[in-house]
């Protein structure tokens, strides 16, 4: 192994090293990072150690809470992001060549996300690639991909199933919402169907009494449209509550809550230059959303924020 006082004049035989390194750029953290690249803590140890050998010296500040890159090491990073534009254009170019980006692909994912989010997404990948199609299947249920239900799913999950192989392309965040205009709101709707073993469901089935409970959907599309009426304070993802003009966002009620947002496909498939390809295009869609999507832009109060401590039913 090199020191890193004296680094070997040979080129890195790696160029994917980039990506690890960027990914603890973006997370702060080993363990965030590992999750974004769907590979074990080990792996993203050994590939920074890597890097920073090669180069002599170290990119990151360590410390209890995380990975930090020092400010006069920032330009360096946007050194690495600029190299890996350029990998990933060549990758682009070499795959048109021999895999164009065409037919038709598989996506799955939740009613809420394949109508808030994905729609817009979508419409920009079929920009750059007008002969690709999607099927869309939106359900809360999940679809057994093992049996070719669907090419790629983009899921909120703690983690992600052994047969499937996939990223963290973005955190959903969740908060209470009540309508606006409805003045004092009691109650609470409750989560049920496909959507019962959600973060927001258990809290409720955890902290909520019964007798609270005035209402109920398997869905948080519905949710929004009975919040939104008055029937009660409903827990919900922050892309669906945040930008509607009849809900307000309520601060203190529940601890901080959010979610990995997933772009997978099963194993078997993983490797395929297409679903490879559309993969990647919409986690970099995702990715793009992040602040929306982890309810991060509306806390400045643009969404009518008002604290009302935090309660325990």
């Amino acid at each position: 192994m090199h020191s890193l006082a004296t680094p070997d004049p040979t080129p890195p035989d790696n160029w994917d090293d980039l990506r690890f390194v960027l990914a603890v750029v973006d997370q702060g953290t080993i363990s965030g990072a590992a999750r974004q690249l769907g590979v074990n803590h080990a792996t993203v140890l050994r590939r920074i150690a890597a890097f920073e050998t090669w180069h002599g010296s170290p990119l990151f500040e360590r410390s209890h809470s995380g990975y930090r890159v020092p400010a006069d090491r920032l330009r360096t990073v946007e050194g690495l992001r600029e190299v890996q534009r350029a990998v990933l254009a060549v990758n682009r170019l070499m795959q048109g060549h021999h895999a164009p980006l065409s037919g038709a692909v598989r996506l799955t994912s939740t009613d809420s996300i394949c109508q808030a989010i994905l729609p817009p997404i979508i419409a920009a990948i079929r920009r750059e690639a007008p002969e690709l199609r999607f099927d869309l299947h939106a359900t809360n249920a999940h679809l057994e991909l093992a049996r070719l239900q669907a090419d790629i799913t983009v899921r909120p999950a703690v983690a992600l199933p052994d047969d499937l192989f996939g990223v963290v392309a973005a955190e959903i965040g969740f908060a209470v919402y009540v309508a606006r205009d409805a003045g004092v709101v009691s109650g609470w709707l409750g989560i049920g169907g496909p959507s019962a073993r959600s973060l927001p469901a258990q809290w409720i089935d955890a902290n909520i009494a019964k007798a609270e409970i005035t209402g109920a959907a398997d869905s948080f599309l519905i949710l929004r449209e009975m919040a939104a009426g008055g029937q009660g304070h409903t827990i919900l993802p922050c892309y669906l509550g945040d930008r509607d003009p009849r809900l307000v966002r309520l601060a203190g009620l529940i601890p901080p809550m959010r979610v990995s947002l997933w772009v997978a496909s099963h194993i078997d498939l993983a490797d395929t230059p297409r679903v490879r390809a559309v993969r990647s295009m919409l986690a970099a869609g995702l990715r793009a959303e992040e602040a929306w999507l982890s309810g991060d832009a509306g806390q400045a109060g643009a969404c009518g924020m008002v604290h009302e401590g935090f309660a325990k039913g």
